[in-house]
Parts: C-alpha cells; structure tokens; sequence
C-alpha cells in the first residue's frame, strides 16, 4: 500500500510539473505577445518563392517581426488564382507564429495606375486592385499597400486624384473588411501622393475612412523635401503628417534611406545608414512612440537576405538595453 501510495505521489509530482511547465510555456508566450504589444514590429519585405507561405518561413529564419510580399506576379496583370490551399498553410503558419495580420503588409502591383488617364490602363488597375485585396481576405489579412498612380502629364493632380479615389471606393464595394494603404512618393515625374496634402485628398474621397490609411516610406517623403536628416527631422514629419493627414491613418513605415539628396524627387533606395537620410533618424524611428505597433518594413535587401537583415536591425538598435528588441521577440 506504502508503495502505490509514493508511486501515486511521484506521478502526482510529474503530472503537477508538467502542468507546471506548461503553465509556464503558455505564460511566457503571454508576456511575449503583451510585450510585443509596446515594441516595434520591424521586418523586411520577402519573396513568396516556392509557395506564399515561404513568406512567413523566410520572416522566421532572419528574426523579423513583421512582413511584407508581393500576392503574386508583378510581370502579368492576369494571373492564376491563389490556391486556397496554399492560402491556408499561410494562415495557419502566421498562427503558429503569432504573427498579427496589422503586421503583415501585402504590397501592391507596379502595373498598377489607378489615376491613369489611359481608361484601358484605369480598368485594368481597377480590376486588379479588387483582385489583390480578394487575395488579401483569402490569406486573413487586413492591410494592402499600393501606390496611389500618376497624371501621366495629360490630367490635373485632382482628376487623378478622382480616379484613384474612384478605383478605391469600387474595390471597397466589391470586396469586405481589407485597409487599402496609399503609400507616399517621392515627386517623381507626374506621380501623386509627394504631398501629404495629397494623401488627405484621397482620403477625404473615400467614402468608407476605416478602410483607408497611409503608409510612410522614408526615402520618398526625404526625396519629397521632408528633411528628415534635420535633428528631429522625425518628429517634424510626423507633426506635418499629423496635422495635415492625421495619424490615425498611419498604419506602416518603409524604412529605406535615400541614394538622392533632399527634395530630389528620386526613387532611389540605400540601406539605412549608407544614404544621405543617415542613421540618425533610423534611430529617431525606432525611439518614437507614435510608431509602435506598426509594421516598419525594410526594402532594400542584400545578397544574402538573413545577414542583411540582422545587420540592418544592428544598426537601427545598437543599444539593446535602450532601444526596442527586436530580433528575439519572435524566437521561441
């Protein structure tokens, strides 16, 4: 009886260590994820070779917290459709990987113009757009970043302003739930969204404003003419960003420093650092408060894309005790 009664005790012992232990693994993940709620989600954008969960397995393998990829070929404005399949192994991979949606950035189509005076080229970036953010719902995200397009020279700014609000408001119809992103340009050529003003136009257009925001790329808003190499260049910006657009738009940053100076209206992208934005303001970004819990999304990768990355995120947090960690908030 002595005996049952200790081997009872010992496997009471395992079964109360193990829940222990578990109790443990589940309250560690707990604190990760509350503690990634105050951090920055800084990551890269990744290719989707070999299957678009690849994306998810590539943001793992260099330490990323947040993504960005393509949904799909940017050298067709056909393509086939996703697999549902495929759709789902993402999904389920973001999950295992605790992996938000709000950190997940899909970045549109180049071929895109939805403020094309051309109407074959307006149609076709209408259509596309519907089916990029129906991609999006089938992968259970909730962002989409695009370009907003170009005059080409042959309309004013507000005409093309229209027809980019125009194209929004359809895909809106045609599609639920997903935030249609504009990301800000440098001012090249006949290109819209340099000015902030002309973010606000859109937006003022879009009939459903909870489905619209902006995403901030740091070269283009420098090439723009906003001087974020000035000491507090950051906050500067983001006071003009604030005041003209508002932040409660502001669902992502590119970080990428710029190869052209100030106001060159340029798209020429350089690792941080190495441009003529300097490491500073990288460092400002990843201090200011206005921006946690966004996805910050390097663009600019190196021939080896983990080495490029980890370097990247050293250079942005040499001071791990001071600056966000960001390289070991996803690792289990």
């Amino acid at each position: 009886m002595s005996q049952r009664k200790r081997g009872t005790r010992k496997r009471k012992n395992e079964d109360a260590s193990a829940g222990e232990k578990e109790g443990e693994d589940t309250e560690e993940r707990g604190d990760r994820r509350k503690n990634r709620a105050t951090k920055k989600y800084i990551g890269a954008h990744v290719g989707i070779q070999g299957g678009i969960w690849k994306a998810v397995e590539s943001c793992m393998e260099m330490g990323g917290s947040s993504f960005a990829l393509f949904l799909g070929s940017q050298r067709s404005w056909k393509r086939p459709a996703l697999d549902h399949t495929a759709a789902a192994k993402f999904q389920e991979l973001c999950s295992q990987q605790g992996f938000d949606p709000a950190h997940i950035l899909p970045h549109g189509s180049y071929l895109m113009n939805c403020g094309s005076p051309k109407e074959d080229v307006f149609e076709k970036s209408q259509a596309l757009l519907v089916d990029e953010l129906s991609r999006c719902n089938l992968l259970g995200l909730s962002l989409y970043n695009f370009h907003p397009g170009s005059s080409l020279g042959t309309i004013t700014t507000e005409q093309c302003v229209d027809k980019i609000a125009s194209a929004i408001n359809y895909a809106h119809q045609e599609t639920p739930s997903v935030v249609t992103v504009l990301e800000n340009m440098s001012g090249q050529g006949s290109t819209v969204g340099g000015k902030f003003c002309e973010l606000k136009s859109i937006i003022d257009r879009v009939r459903d404003q909870t489905r619209v925001g902006v995403c901030l790329d740091t070269c283009h808003a420098f090439a723009a003419g906003y001087d974020l190499a000035a000491e507090g260049g950051v906050k500067a910006m983001l006071d003009e960003f604030d005041q003209e657009v508002g932040l409660q738009y502001l669902k992502a940053i590119h970080l990428n420093d710029s190869k052209g100076k100030l106001g060159c209206n340029l798209d020429r992208h350089e690792d941080i650092g190495k441009g003529h934005i300097g490491i500073s303001a990288f460092r400002e970004i990843v201090n200011e408060p206005r921006l946690d819990n966004i996805p910050l999304i390097l663009e600019t990768p190196g021939r080896n894309q983990n080495q490029w990355f980890q370097a990247e995120a050293a250079r942005l947090c040499p001071d791990r005790g001071a600056i966000p960690r960001i390289m070991e908030e996803m690792k289990d």
